[in-house]
């Protein structure tokens, strides 16, 4: 496991706090890999989720930073969103 997925996995729990979450979305960072966000937590994995979510590193250190609106990069094509696009606004409004 990457360290940067190691950090991420980390940086989102710290931001969920606890927070209920009853979707399923993968962060598939290009070049790096795959984090999945459920009601059992936040991992490092690739398996299959309601939503997937694709930026760069770029990008996703940006959104987990607070540097960058995830609408924001979905507007502007720097985030792409696969599946369910409420599963993705429920996580964006938990990081905010």
């Amino acid at each position: 496991m990457s360290e940067i997925l190691e950090k991420a996995v980390a940086a989102i729990n710290d931001k969920m706090a606890g927070a209920a979450f009853d979707s399923s979305v993968k962060f598939k960072i290009e070049a790096e890999g795959s984090i999945v966000v459920d009601g059992d937590g936040v991992r490092v994995s690739d398996e299959e989720t309601e939503c997937t979510l694709i930026a760069s590193l770029d990008v996703f250190t940006k959104i987990l930073d607070g540097d960058m609106n995830a609408t924001e990069a979905y507007m502007t094509g720097s985030l792409k969103v696969e599946g369910s696009m409420s599963a993705a606004m429920e996580l964006s409004s938990l990081l905010a």
